[in-house]
């Protein structure tokens, strides 16, 4: 009877750990949208003067989290760990609680962008872990020991959890779940006579002579063959984002970002962005054009206030800079690009691929993507940020079971 409730236990450890992990690691993924729910709750809990720390707060949360999952998973240290998780649970626990009876609007970001709860279904979730933690956990002072090689799966996990982190505060999340994902169509390139009509892409793969047809959410793998991509229009399609921003005369001119090939580069923060970095988009702005594409460089801040700043901070750099200059909030630029100064490529006012700031696309690569179907360059980009992802969770789930 023993060995079967310690086996329950062990159980309901591991699963524990497992959402932990998954929840933990889909935040890490996200830096700066992990940042954005932080200054939400910071703002529910009257904590606005710490805006400062969100990103800062939230990775390191998410972190924290994603070490503790593994540890729950893998048994190690389990009187400390259980402690610590309990800890979780019960702040948590008790937070969602405020949640549910103020009920302010905003997300929960329990699994990042990835999967969005409301508040009593956080809550719910919070209760069933604490019941699972009951089982688990108590007695604290009867968890038994882990076998020696399951420390040598915890060094694993977390290493293979720290890369990643470190992976994704220098570039854009592997998986976009956004409603700026490759894609998406803006909703500024709906017709306006059809402002009800709504688009989707799908992509069509072949394999043993028969083909079938797929989503951008629920690609094949490598044994398929790509043949092609369709668009469907009809009023059950996702709902079409909208990414606004200002000219020189404080116009609208989100159109620009709709017609033919456009390469646009978002700087949410503009004091943020080193010399080195105006250079390379600059330069990156200017080879776009020559390889064919509408250059934009849309800025989180006042159109005088950019030009100012340009021609006092990066005087060499400009002229290229106000050139293309378009204005926009904060919000919107770093929900379409996470990284400050990357780069989108719109087909259309479709959302083709993005780059982060540090791998902007030099001359020959963006006349390869010029010439490219876009529809192929999609499922491309998108196939390859999912394959690794997926790997990653493949590679920590397999040492974490068979270790």
């Amino acid at each position: 009877m023993n060995r079967h409730y310690n086996r329950l236990r062990r159980f309901c450890a591991f699963l524990i750990g497992a959402v932990f992990l998954v929840s933990g690691v889909l935040k890490l993924m996200d830096p700066v949208g992990a940042g954005f729910v932080v200054k939400e709750y910071y703002a529910f809990l009257h904590l606005g003067f710490l805006d400062f720390s969100a990103k800062t707060v939230g990775v390191l949360a998410a972190l924290a989290e994603a070490l503790t999952g593994a540890a729950l998973a893998t048994g190690v240290w389990r009187r400390a760990v259980a402690y610590v998780t309990s800890a979780f649970l019960a702040f948590f626990t008790l937070l969602t609680a405020a949640l549910v009876i103020f009920n302010p609007v905003m997300d929960c970001g329990c699994f990042g962008e990835a999967v969005h709860l409301t508040h009593i279904q956080t809550f719910i979730k919070n209760i069933v872990f604490c019941a699972l933690a009951a089982v688990a956990f108590i007695p604290f002072g009867r968890l038994g020991r882990p076998k020696k090689h399951k420390y040598v799966s915890m060094a694993l996990v977390s290493s293979a959890i720290l890369a990643f982190s470190v992976y994704s505060l220098l570039y854009i999340p592997l998986v976009d779940f956004t409603e700026y994902r490759p894609a998406a169509r803006l909703a500024s390139a709906v017709d306006t006579n059809l402002a009800t009509d709504t688009y989707k892409a799908s992509f069509i793969y072949e394999k043993d002579g028969m083909q079938r047809t797929f989503s951008l959410d629920d690609l094949p793998d490598s044994t398929w063959t790509y043949i092609g991509t369709k668009t469907e229009s009809g009023a059950e399609a996702d709902s079409n984002p909208s990414l606004s921003f200002t000219d020189a005369s404080g116009e609208y001119a989100d159109s620009l970002a709709a017609e033919g090939k456009v390469f646009a580069v978002s700087v949410y923060d503009y004091e943020g962005m080193s010399e080195k970095k105006w250079s390379r988009t600059a330069r990156a702005l200017m080879e776009a054009e020559d390889a064919g594409f509408s250059p934009l460089l849309v800025v989180s801040a006042d159109r005088m206030v950019a030009e100012q700043y340009f021609r006092t901070y990066v005087p060499e750099f400009a002229p290229v800079l106000c050139e293309y200059l378009y204005c926009s909030d904060y919000k919107t630029l770093a929900t379409l690009n996470r990284s400050n100064g990357g780069a989108t490529y719109f087909y259309n006012g479709y959302i083709v691929r993005k780059w982060a700031s540090r791998n902007l696309p030099v001359a020959g690569e963006l006349m390869e993507d010029n010439v490219a179907d876009a529809a192929e360059t999609i499922v491309n980009a998108s196939t390859a940020g999912n394959i690794v992802f997926q790997a990653l969770f493949l590679y920590m789930f397999s040492v974490l079971l068979f270790i």
